[in-house]
């Protein structure tokens, strides 16, 4: 006969877990993941792809940046002789007389235009009209200060804005260039040529506009040429 052994509880002990069942295969498959977690841990490498295109994309701002400030500085210069053109010295030529407005100082503009030009293209071609160009171009640049400006305006007519200079120490540095072109041979491919320049000279009279300023030189300047038009003939 089989004997029952009956087990008591110890008095004040918690009553023994009871025993689960083991669930079937196919329902202990693992949990679906919290979508926020794994978002949390893609995060960094998505983060690191933005990051990445927002280098490029700043990259090729700066590169687009600089650019346009080529092509700005490049549209106010005179492709032929690597001065101011036209846009580009109204620019300076404003700049430069607010400075001598704001300090108290002196400019006078000279405005230049190259004699006997005409035939230089005329006879040897405008490959060699456009080397005197340049040689000139270079000329007045190295014969003025860093302060000064240098134009070409068009054509053979060029500027020169002489900045903290009286009209006396202006029509100096005119004679002097003009000594100096006029003693010049020009070396072209068609051979050599010499010309000469008139100018004239306009001092800043203080609230004028540009072409105001502008408009007294050119006048000066032809005042002069035709005077050099008429020595011209007369030793004809």
């Amino acid at each position: 006969m089989s004997q029952r052994v009956v087990t008591k509880a110890k008095a004040g002990s918690a009553p023994a877990a009871p025993t689960h069942a083991r669930a079937p295969l196919d329902e202990r498959a693992a949990p679906r993941e919290n979508p926020h977690a794994a978002l949390a841990r893609t995060l960094p490498s998505d983060l690191a792809v933005l990051l990445g295109e927002i280098d490029r994309l700043e990259a090729e701002l700066k590169a687009e940046r600089a650019r346009v400030q080529e092509l700005q500085a490049t549209a106010d210069i005179d492709p032929l002789t690597g001065v101011f053109n036209r846009r580009g010295f109204d620019r300076e030529l404003k700049r430069s007389l607010a400075y001598v407005e704001r300090y108290w100082t002196r400019a006078a503009l000279m405005y230049v235009d190259l004699d006997c030009f005409k035939p230089v293209n005329d006879r040897h071609g405008h490959a060699a009209g456009d080397a005197v160009l340049q040689a000139i171009g270079g000329m007045l640049t190295r014969s003025v200060r860093a302060s000064d400006t240098v134009a070409r305006l068009g054509g053979d007519e060029f500027a020169v804005l002489l900045v903290g200079a009286h009209l006396v120490a202006a029509r100096r540095k005119a004679q002097a260039l003009a000594q100096l072109i006029a003693g010049t041979s020009f070396a072209t491919g068609a051979g050599t040529v010499g010309l000469g320049i008139s100018f004239g000279l306009a001092p800043y009279s203080g609230d004028e506009s540009n072409d105001a300023l502008i408009g007294r030189a050119d006048m000066a300047m032809y005042s002069q040429k035709r005077r050099h038009a008429a020595a011209r003939a007369a030793h004809r």
